[in-house]
């Protein structure tokens, strides 16, 4: 059985013991959390979403935070001695899926 949720404005493929790195939710570590926007959630039969399942969540527990890796944003301009270095780390928070109601 998987679930196709949305979070952060991205779309995640998750199934019951998956850990996933999703956009930082503001939650501390050891907490729940429910995933409400599930798009598409399949078992015995797909159930497709228009936009979402109705009644469909997906319950989480919280693992912890973190920061990806550093992202180099160079910017360069040729005969001007313009150029510019800056670095980014998107954070995120890692969680355990541990049961997808349908």
């Amino acid at each position: 059985m998987y679930a196709i949720i949305a979070t952060g404005g991205k779309q995640y493929k998750v199934s019951e013991g998956d850990v996933i790195r999703v956009e930082k939710l503001g939650v501390e570590a050891g907490s729940a959390y429910t995933f409400d926007q599930v798009l598409v959630v399949s078992g015995d039969e797909v159930k497709v979403g228009d936009p979402t399942v109705a009644g469909a969540t997906v319950e989480a527990s919280v693992i912890g935070d973190g920061k990806a890796r550093k992202v180099v944003v160079y910017k360069y301009k040729r005969k001007t001695g313009y150029h510019k270095k800056q670095g980014h780390r998107q954070p995120y928070t890692k969680v355990k899926i541990e049961k997808i109601n349908a």
